[in-house]
């Protein structure tokens, strides 16, 4: 199999895949149907378009920086409508909620005629590619190419893809956390699954939905970081030396 890897990094990102009337929330990693609407809007499909065939690659995400989740509120008005002052009657408040200053590593497998295209459009996207929400574009390279192999391999052997500040601030080695479709691994019996209404069945805004996916969070990968600047002190030797 094929397997087209994503950077996703930006100021802001927001990967809802529960939100209700005014609170409007978000994972704290990217959700297979946010991952799959950036595709679909790189290829220039319409939210009508059938989208079976994206729904259908197996996906993956790997925590490169994880950020942290900051709240905002938004202001409405109906502006169509005024009373006998001329005035327009308030929305209710609503909060919405963001993962701030976060990379992560996405990745779909699939047939390769597929990823090709989808590589393709990424490289000249039609609509603009937002994490999650249209208030969140991606910023820096977003296609991190084709790869033979399968979702798991592929996305331990890619590179680390932490901005350097955050390296510089970790240790010598770090443990990027790994989230994948349950199809997409080896279930064992003490692996961390949870079942979320992920997976696009229309994007369409007159019947926008979702089916049931099982998503299994697996061993860590460990990473060298070259960019460390903590230095370690040996006791032992520092009181051999007194």
């Amino acid at each position: 199999m094929t397997v087209l890897a994503l950077r996703l990094a930006g100021p802001l990102q927001s990967w809802g895949d529960s939100s209700r009337f005014t609170q409007r929330l978000t994972r704290s990693e990217p959700t297979k149907s946010g991952v799959l609407g950036l595709l679909a809007a790189a290829g220039g499909r319409r939210r009508t378009d059938p989208i079976e065939d994206l729904a259908g690659l197996k996906f993956g995400v790997r925590v490169d920086q994880p950020g942290r989740i900051v709240r905002d509120f938004h202001t409405a008005i109906r502006w169509q409508e005024q009373n006998r002052k001329g005035e327009s009657p308030s929305m209710p408040l609503s909060y919405r909620y963001y993962v701030a200053d976060a990379v992560f590593v996405a990745a779909v497998e699939g047939d390769r005629a597929l990823l090709e295209g989808l590589a393709e459009s990424l490289r000249a996207p039609t609509f603009p590619l937002c994490l999650g929400r249209r208030s969140c574009p991606a910023t820096g390279k977003v296609s991190l190419g084709l790869h033979e192999g399968q979702l798991e391999p592929v996305l331990r052997v890619l590179d680390w893809e932490a901005s350097h500040w955050y390296q510089r601030e970790q240790g010598h080695t770090v443990d990027l956390a790994l989230f994948l479709d349950a199809a997409a691994t080896a279930v064992l019996e003490d692996t961390v699954s949870e079942v979320v209404r992920d997976v696009p069945v229309s994007f369409d805004p007159e019947r926008r939905e979702y089916g049931w996916r099982n998503v299994v969070q697996v061993a860590p990968e460990p990473k060298k970081n070259p960019l460390c600047t903590t230095t370690s002190m040996d006791f032992m030797a520092a009181l051999g030396g007194a």
